[in-house]
């Protein structure tokens, strides 16, 4: 058990999120893990257009680039997710994703009616994000949206690592202690995954 997906955020391909994020993959892959990565900046995904088409069997019906990318979500045993903050939440990219995933609350609470709360969560995320200010509420509003987002995966959010006062390609650099956070909390997010031998 292990396999990760990995899922770039940035509107930026060398932005401060991807670089923690390479840092994150190559932790757990040096510890053992399988990691798959996908840059939505590279992806054609149109927003969800709200059509219910997935009331039939919980996928969506729009034929893009979101298709390839619903199966690794629903086949992986945890989530790497990391995104910039643009307005105290996720960017445009992060956020067509979340949105296309309403299949898979259609999916979870329409069709096998699970109920809230009572569904325990089967595998983990990870999220990193960066923004620019230094608000003392600059990650609220994300964190939410992640909760209800994770949610829908049946995943728990296992760690968040959240900067501010990065907002310049690069920024992160100057800062090697988080990018040697991001590198340890990949490597132990893979060994999260491992079962737990009993005794």
């Amino acid at each position: 058990m292990g396999k990760i997906l990995a899922v770039y955020g940035s509107p930026r391909r060398n932005g401060n999120t991807s670089i923690l994020l390479k840092q994150a993959v190559q932790g757990a892959r040096d510890a053992g893990a399988e990691v798959e990565e996908v840059v939505l900046r590279d992806l054609k995904m149109s927003p969800c257009l709200e059509i219910y088409g997935c009331k039939k069997n919980g996928r969506c019906v729009i034929q893009d680039d979101f298709q390839g990318v619903y199966d690794r979500l629903i086949s992986c045993d945890g989530l790497m997710l990391a995104s910039p903050i643009f307005f105290y939440t996720v960017s445009a990219h992060t956020k067509i994703l979340m949105d296309r995933c309403q299949s898979l609350w259609v999916k979870k609470y329409w069709i096998e009616e699970a109920v809230f709360g009572q569904r325990k969560p089967t595998r983990k995320g990870l999220f990193i994000s960066v923004g620019a200010t230094r608000g003392k509420r600059l990650f609220d509003g994300t964190l939410l949206t992640l909760k209800y987002f994770f949610d829908v995966l049946d995943m728990e959010l296992s760690k968040s690592l959240l900067y501010r006062g990065l907002d310049f390609e690069g920024d992160v650099l100057k800062h090697p202690e988080h990018i040697e956070e991001a590198y340890r909390a990949g490597r132990d997010f893979f060994q999260d995954l491992q079962p737990r031998e009993k005794g």
